[in-house]
């Protein structure tokens, strides 16, 4: 079993804390001829948006051309990797392309957005007082959410089958309270800066990893 990623939202909906334990997975790889079938959307990088293959799949990210890294739009000579794909003399071309882990920006988008979709959950509820999204299943990961009294929203992405998060959270919630609000640098609603909270944080995710239930 495995825990992806935690993520700490403060009462205004931003982002002071962010863990991600997501495996990097091997690049795919695959020559094509001109014209290239993958449509993609320019970012921060380029990222498949239309044109999904068997391996290739829509939100991976272009990792190199030919052989050579790129971590943005451009070729290392300054080019646009989009004006390159488009020129037919530049193939046959031999792309690589990897699952990419969210941005700094990403993730604060993300973060923002749940906060969002979370408060109108709870204006929605017909019942008062509701605690809003607790948990949002999908196909590979499950989204779970604990609301503290103090408005602060601990999230956590497991694995579908990953056992006792209910346990796991709360335990998340004490290590926060013990080595940050304890800190006497720290500031509440600010970004979580604090090694041993850290430490403390991956110690317990990799716990959770190699047992299971709490």
């Amino acid at each position: 079993m495995t825990i992806y990623a935690v993520y700490i939202i403060n009462k205004a909906g931003s982002l002071i804390f962010h863990y991600d334990n997501v495996p990097i997975r091997e690049p795919v790889q695959k020559t094509f001829t001109y014209p290239i079938d993958i449509k993609f959307r320019e970012g921060e990088r380029l990222i498949v948006h239309y044109g999904e293959q068997s391996d290739i799949k829509v939100g991976y990210a272009l990792v190199s051309v030919n052989g050579t890294p790129v971590s943005g739009k451009l070729m290392p000579d300054g080019q646009k990797i989009l004006d390159f794909l488009g020129e037919a003399n530049n193939y046959p071309v031999t792309l690589q392309f990897q699952l990419p882990r969210p941005s700094a920006n990403e993730r604060i988008m993300l973060a923002s957005m749940f906060h969002s979709l979370w408060a109108i959950a709870s204006k929605l509820s017909p019942e008062r007082n509701s605690s809003g999204i607790e948990v949002l299943e999908a196909e590979s990961f499950h989204l779970h959410c604990l609301h503290t009294l103090t408005g602060l929203k601990f999230l956590l992405m497991a694995d579908p089958g990953q056992p006792g998060v209910g346990t796991l959270l709360k335990k998340v919630y004490e290590i926060y309270a013990d080595f940050a609000l304890k800190n006497p640098f720290y500031s509440l609603e600010m970004p979580i800066r604090c090694e041993l909270f850290d430490h403390h944080l991956q110690k317990l995710i990799e716990q959770a990893g190699h047992a299971g239930a709490f």
